[in-house]
């Protein structure tokens, strides 16, 4: 197995760890991403993107301070709507409806974690689904399983943007993704299957993780929990896409995988700069195209 052209796990290791990295994508993204939004904006519409939030967690901080740093850079004018860790349901409803009946709103994201008791899948209903950039309503995740046209979201879609931006074959080989959420790993296994690969869903109730993992040609690690993927999840010479952001006690981000995971990988995304970057220039895309529409 290498990593331009995985093959049967099992084969010897590669003599040298590729580095996935999403920074040169992600940057050419977002000039594309700029050019659109100057059009629009020298016809009067100037691409809004609306990010509400309802939580402490410091990874969803972190990541929404990124989408505003990155929209601002693009061109395009991002609202944080913070709601606070002890927002009611209601209330995140009600506001996700008044953002999606504004016109000069083009783009919803609602950030999770949500507060106790709140569920992404019941909110996300009130999202509009041609502002849902971050496909998180039941809507557009069941019009992306059917394989017709829906905004995916974003970190999905950026999984599979980063495998082909290196180049990474993907028709007839085995793809076992960790995690089984509506943001990431249910809808990466779509996208997968839409390329044609073999997909394995691994998720908390998976008896022997490991010996799952180990037969992926391509491993996908979406649990948000840092460090759970050890070399000994991983075949030689196997893809790692790294998803996890986990913000540790002195404020470093590390990912899913732990680092001596690469021993054994033939490519391995690196935290942060790996799809990270990724997710936040498709997201900036999704809100043009969403502009583009309205």
């Amino acid at each position: 197995m290498t990593a331009g052209s995985p093959g049967a796990a099992g084969n010897a290791a590669p003599a040298r760890l590729r580095e996935l990295r999403g920074r040169e994508l992600a940057a050419a993204l977002r000039t594309d991403t700029a050019d659109r939004a100057a059009e629009l904006a020298a016809r009067g519409t100037a691409p809004h993107l609306a990010v509400v939030t309802a939580t402490a967690d410091e990874s969803s901080a972190w990541y929404v301070r990124s989408i505003a740093r990155s929209a601002e850079k693009a061109g395009l004018e991002c609202t944080v709507v913070d709601l606070g860790p002890g927002a009611a349901e209601s209330g995140i409803r009600a506001r996700l409806r008044t953002l999606s009946a504004d016109p000069t709103v083009h783009g919803i994201i609602l950030q999770t974690p949500l507060p106790a008791g709140a569920r992404l899948e019941d909110l996300a209903s009130a999202i509009d689904p041609v502002k849902d950039v971050d496909g998180a309503n039941p809507l557009s995740l069941g019009r992306l399983a059917a394989g017709l046209p829906a905004f995916a979201p974003a970190t999905a879609e950026a999984v599979v943007a980063l495998l082909d931006h290196h180049k990474i074959p993907l028709a007839g080989r085995h793809a076992v993704v960790v995690g089984r959420s509506t943001v990431v790993g249910k809808p990466a296994a779509h996208l997968l299957l839409d390329r044609d690969a073999t997909v394995t869903v691994c998720h908390s109730r998976t008896t022997d993780l490991a010996a799952l993992t180990r037969t992926a040609d391509v491993l996908i690690a979406a649990v948000g929990r840092p460090r759970l993927i050890t070399a000994d999840h991983v075949g030689e010479g196997a893809v790692v896409i790294d998803v996890g952001t986990n913000v540790t006690e002195d404020g470093s981000l590390v990912g899913d995988v732990d680092p001596a995971a690469g021993a054994r990988a033939g490519a391995l995304t690196p935290v942060p700069g790996g799809v990270g970057p990724v997710t936040t220039a498709l997201l900036l895309q999704h809100t043009v195209r969403a502009a583009l529409t309205l």
